[in-house]
């Protein structure tokens, strides 16, 4: 039994980190709206310091007393404007702030959430691949499930879904055409499995979202030679492309085999020989949800090419989970 399985036990709080901008209300949106169908409480959590713009730092402990209730204040604000319209219980709410950054605040308080929610920067591809993003910092340092929320307007949505009709008209690629005007409501969860301990908790985190939010589920391994281990048959050879992908798919079937999936979750597995990172962040186009374990690169590799959950979290076209 795993902490995604509905049980009549309680899950976890989601912790939200908000900071009054855009993506941080996106972040807070969706974490309501998940608590609302769950009936998980939620903790709205703002890290601050006094380089915010709250003017100089207080030298009194009536001034910082009177910083605390601004910060209240303007935390209690942000909430209210973010929820409307969402059927949430307010009694599940719980709002925290403390004067910490926001990474390290989220760590603290959500070192035992069932996932930490944010929401994903708006750098331009570019200035994400040299600067990194405060999101894909958080995904690599905590130990709970990350969600980061991609921020994209309505009308931006619809462009992309037409250029997508455009470029595959349905008498020349049927196939294509079918996947990408499926209706947003109904993209699956996908998640990206390797046989490790790792892809089984992401497989379950991914499986538990798919039951709640009424989704398919397509798990994904996108593999190399490097990544099958040792192919039976070629122990002291280097294994052809078919041996791969039949090594492949066995991997997948015994992972899906060795996670609980509720019975009303549809299930579609699949195998492609393609790095994890071009294969997934192509995967993200047609997705709802994408769900990685944090499995990577580390030490210098991780510096200058970025891991794999890294590179997913700053050009995923869809909202990511990070899965340790």
């Amino acid at each position: 039994m795993t902490q995604y399985e509905h049980t009549a036990n309680r899950l976890a709080d989601i912790v939200v980190g908000v900071d009054g901008s855009d993506e941080s209300f996106a972040a807070l949106r969706f974490a309501l709206k998940e608590a609302g169908i769950t009936g998980q409480k939620v903790n709205a959590v703002f890290g601050w310091t006094h380089s915010w713009d709250m003017g100089a730092e207080p030298d009194s402990d009536e001034a910082w007393n009177a910083m605390r209730r601004d910060i209240a204040a303007a935390l209690r604000s942000w909430v209210e404007r973010a929820s409307e319209g969402i059927d949430f219980d307010p009694d599940n709410l719980e709002l925290t702030s403390v004067k910490a950054t926001g990474t390290s605040a989220l760590l603290q308080i959500g070192s035992d959430a069932q996932q930490i929610v944010v929401g994903r920067r708006s750098l331009g591809r570019v200035a994400r691949w040299f600067l990194g993003s405060l999101s894909a910092s958080l995904a690599e340092a905590s130990k709970s499930p990350v969600t980061v929320v991609r921020i994209v307007d309505d009308e931006t949505l619809n462009v992309e879904d037409s250029i997508a009709d455009a470029l595959a008209p349905a008498d020349e690629h049927p196939a294509e055409h079918h996947r990408q005007t499926v209706r947003p409501d109904r993209r699956p969860v996908v998640v990206g499995v390797d046989g490790s301990p790792t892809s089984r908790h992401a497989l379950a985190f991914a499986a538990h979202e798919a039951h709640v939010h009424r989704r398919p589920l397509h798990v994904m391994f996108c593999w190399q030679l490097k990544d099958l281990g040792t192919v039976p048959g070629y122990e002291n050879a280097i294994a052809p492309i078919d041996a791969g992908q039949r090594r492949a798919e066995e991997i997948v079937r015994r992972t899906v085999e060795q996670v609980p999936i509720p019975d009303d979750v549809a299930v579609e597995t699949h195998a492609f020989h393609i790095p994890a990172s071009k294969g997934l962040i192509s995967a993200s186009r047609y997705a709802s949800w994408l769900v990685v374990g944090s499995r990577g690169l580390s030490g210098l590799d991780a510096h200058f090419l970025g891991s794999v959950s890294k590179q997913i979290v700053n050009f995923a076209e869809c909202t990511v989970t990070v899965v340790h």
